[in-house]
């Protein structure tokens, strides 16, 4: 089964790829950096992977009870990268 393509989705696909990506068992987190006039920026997003009836993989955006400890984590080491990112970026 196809899966739907926002157009929202196929423009960050076709843009510069995430500084980092980070995973933890079935969850991924991407982290995103913009640059604009006024600094740098970073952004996070958070998807969860799982298999369907037939065994194909999808992407979710949304979180069962049992997944939020480890979407917590994550979004802790999301930040700990994020925090990484920017002595490095400053130091260029």
């Amino acid at each position: 089964m196809a899966t739907k393509t926002s157009k929202k989705t196929q423009s960050t696909e076709s843009a510069k790829p995430p500084v980092a990506k980070l995973r933890l068992g079935l969850l991924n987190a991407s982290i995103w950096e913009r640059v604009t006039d006024k600094g740098t920026f970073h952004s996070v997003t958070f998807e969860r992977r799982y298999r369907d009836a037939n065994g194909e993989w999808h992407s979710t955006h949304s979180y069962d009870a049992s997944d939020l400890l480890a979407l917590a984590k994550l979004a802790d080491q999301a930040h700990s990268r994020i925090l990484e990112l920017r002595p490095a970026k400053a130091a260029a």
